[in-house]
């Protein structure tokens, strides 16, 4: 019979990944260790030279970009700058009021702060131009904040970011603390050459910058070298890759420049220094749940690149500048006359192609292909994945298509119906097919998502995103199956491989993981090292012992500088819990908190923390927190009713699995556990019926079998014992323990007989 372990789950994975086949081949390095280690060293100031001194031989592109977004992407308060109206103008939202006023030449707010209480803001910067302008606030410390009021510059009003969204002054989402922190949140993208210099013992910035917006040498790099020689070599000055983003470069090169702030991703670098490719210093949001649709359409703020990278236009070497103009950032023409680029309009731009009438908003090329959201209240932004409408997708997994938004008062039956009859079925498989069954954790997704991942023909970031939800089905199989994604040619696959493969605490990937220390991509080097914490640094081998060093300096870098987010402190957490540091581990999940008081997801892990370090007060206190905050987050109930089965309070257990039950119906490892409780409690009655309750949503399911065998036996009902074991045994005929238990069975009943 199986005991209660509150820590069950992680003792099953240590058990699967135990069980794998021997390498058959190893990664090798692309290049000499000191070609692959790029520098981190910052820039000078000096170095950027301003605006003003491209201007005096570029003044064409100066002048396209002079009042673009990137020009007017963060400036100086004053009275030029300044859109919004702060005439003394009130704006109520969220039972929040907000006071708008001047005081001479300065502006103000005087608006709920960090407390809770009203005091009065001084307004520092302006950020952006339209559709909306955001207002910084200075704080103590360096840090400073944007206001969740901005001005709508079209409709000349005050609005809400998040207007359905209530926020509670203490929370990290509150305008006065991390979720709107410039320093972290925005000032890498909005200025030049920016240092965030974050002090982690003090909590506080000395943030720097070169120039203030989003300058010409924050796309083409420091000027001062490009001057130099130009004034050295006159006329004979041909370009000799001093700068950035120059005619000719190739599409990838280009696109994989402007994705650093286009991009929803993770820092691995303090200093972004126009050394490397994108992934040295960021690696970018895979398709995830809350992020994404489960076919990949956008969903959260994930920005432009992370949906660009799907498209057949990314794959055929269309980029940003053949629709933008890279200066003004406007579009190069209106209308359908940009997609006529490519698309001849004889065949793409008439009724027998798009079916709607000529010349109507619902002939545009966009409105079918590039569907959108709006973020920040106003802000709408097309999806850049150009994908064919699918509402057969739509009746699957929940995502959105065109048709129906559009024909708002049909649903996606009527609007699958339309498209066959106007098309027929999809002549083409698109990744999301393969995609959204992982994604969603459906019952044989896992085959789905190897599919995708052994098909190079794919985008490498559906690739890469199929190999992140392979997590929803880890067992050794999966497992042995995913250590071949280690030397796939895309960076990002191989990044996601170690983002779940180094999850796992399992002292069998030495061997796998080492060759990876000498990838060429700084990401994966980082992602490598954190791998690598099951292991005890006398363990790696002399030969990687120099690359070894060399990647802790990464990893450090890359802990330091996310130190500011609940996840680069968790991420350090989890890195010392891999050492097997404990009090280290328990320390930065309580930093985590620190920062944001109301993650659940810290807490819960880290009330598990206190479990394992027999802090048994702490951990009930975490659960009941938890519980006090979400009281609809059934997964919290689960796992404080785990701790008190530790404990032997089983009564107490009995009614917090009960709570779980109630808000996770269809979880079915629940109606286990519970009879389990029961079972503990010598309550044989209650142990069967939940078993019971359990198999009429699973009929299969092997624990559950097993646990209502169990019960049946203990009970004295040898028969009802044999015939569920006897099932057991059918549907898993290799498990010996099964087969012992039904000989036993049998045995019984024979005697009985």
């Amino acid at each position: 019979m199986k005991t209660f372990s509150l820590w069950f789950v992680g003792a099953l994975l240590a058990v699967l990944t135990s069980c794998r086949e021997e390498k058959k081949e190893y990664i090798s390095a692309q290049e000499p260790i000191e070609t692959v280690f790029k520098s981190t060293d910052k820039i000078p100031d000096s170095h950027f030279l301003g605006d003003e001194k491209c201007k005096a031989c570029h003044d064409a592109e100066y002048k396209l970009w002079q009042g673009s977004h990137h020009d007017k992407a963060m400036q100086e308060v004053k009275a030029s700058t300044v859109l919004g109206d702060f005439n003394n103008v009130t704006f109520k939202s969220q039972g929040v009021t907000s006071r708008f006023y001047k005081k001479g030449e300065d502006y103000y707010v005087n608006t709920e702060g960090p407390d809770g209480k009203y005091h009065d803001y001084n307004i520092v910067y302006v950020f952006g131009i339209t559709p909306l302008q955001q207002y910084i606030v200075k704080f103590p410390n360096g840090h400073y904040q944007c206001l969740r009021t901005a001005w709508d510059t079209e409709k000349n009003k005050w609005f809400d970011l998040y207007p359905d969204f209530k926020v509670v002054h203490s929370e990290w989402l509150h305008w006065s603390r991390g979720g709107l922190n410039w320093n972290t949140m925005c000032s890498d993208c909005h200025s030049t050459n920016v240092r965030k210099n974050y002090d982690l013992q003090t909590h506080s910035y000395d943030t720097k910058y070169a120039l203030i917006n989003v300058s010409c040498e924050a796309c083409h790099g420091p000027g001062k070298t490009h001057v130099e020689q130009v004034n050295k070599l006159g006329d004979a000055y041909k370009g000799a890759g001093d700068l950035k983003m120059t005619p000719g470069i190739d599409s990838e090169e280009l696109i994989d420049q402007c994705a650093r702030c286009h991009i929803r991703r993770e820092q691995i670098t303090e200093y972004f220094n126009f050394e490397g490719s994108l992934l040295d210093h960021y690696f970018p949001q895979l398709i995830e749940e809350n992020l994404y649709y489960p076919d990949g359409q956008i969903l959260d703020e994930v920005y432009v690149y992370g949906s660009f990278v799907q498209s057949k236009m990314y794959q055929n070497g269309v980029m940003c500048t053949d629709c933008h103009n890279p200066h003004s950032l406007k579009l190069k023409f209106e209308g359908n006359k940009l997609c006529a680029q490519c698309h001849v309009p004889e065949t793409y731009d008439t009724p027998s192609h798009h079916f709607h009438e000529s010349g109507t908003e619902s002939a545009q090329c966009v409105n079918c292909h590039m569907t959108g959201k709006y973020y920040m209240g106003n802000d709408f932004r097309r999806d850049h994945s150009f994908r064919i409408p699918r509402p057969d997708l739509s009746l699957k997994y929940g995502s959105p298509n065109a048709c129906k938004q559009c024909h708002d008062d049909k649903d996606d039956a009527w609007a699958w119906e339309n498209y066959q009859a106007l098309f027929g079925k999809p002549k083409n498989k698109h990744f999301s097919e393969l995609l959204a069954p992982g994604i969603t954790g459906a019952e044989h997704g896992i085959e789905s998502l190897m599919e995708l991942v052994l098909d190079t023909i794919y985008p490498e970031i559906s690739r890469a995103s199929a190999v992140k939800s392979m997590t929803n089905y880890l067992n050794p199989e999966v497992i042995n199956n995913m250590l071949r994604f280690l030397n796939d040619d895309s960076a990002l696959v191989r990044g996601a491989t170690l983002d779940v493969l180094g999850s796992l605490d399992s002292p069998d990937y030495l061997e796998y993981y080492l060759p990876l220390l000498k990838d060429e991509k700084r990401a994966v080097r980082v992602k490598t090292f954190f791998a690598l914490g099951a292991f005890d640094e006398l363990q790696i081998p002399q030969a990687y012992k120099e690359v070894y060093s060399k990647v802790k300096k990464e990893f450090n870098a890359s802990l330091n500088v996310t130190s500011d987010f609940v996840g680069g402190r968790v991420k350090r957490a989890n890195y010392e819990l891999k050492k097997g540091n404990l009090l280290e581990a328990i320390k930065w999940y309580e930093k985590a908190l620190e920062i944001d008081n109301i993650n659940n997801i810290a807490r819960t892990n880290l009330a598990n923390l206190y479990y394992r370090n027999g802090d048994f007060e702490k951990a009930e206190q975490a659960f009941k927190t938890i519980i006090k905050q979400e009281p609809d987050f059934g997964q919290t109930y689960f796992s404080y009713a785990l701790l008190l089965a530790e404990l032997n309070r089983y009564d107490e257990a009995i009614a917090q699995m009960k709570l779980a039950i109630d808000r996770m119906p269809n979880n079915i490892r629940l109606y286990y556990n519970l009879s389990l409780l029961y079972d503990k409690s010598n309550d044989l009655k209650n142990a069967e019926k939940y078993a019971a309750l359990g198999l009429k949503k699973a009929p299969q399911n092997e624990s559950l079998l097993y646990m209502l065998a169990y019960v049946y036996s203990k009970s004295g009902d040898i028969q009802k014992a044999t015939n569920v074991c006897e099932t057991l045994v059918n549907l898993y005929p290799n498990n010996s323990n099964y087969v012992t238990f039904y000989n036993q069975l049998r045995g019984q009943l024979a005697q009985q007989k």
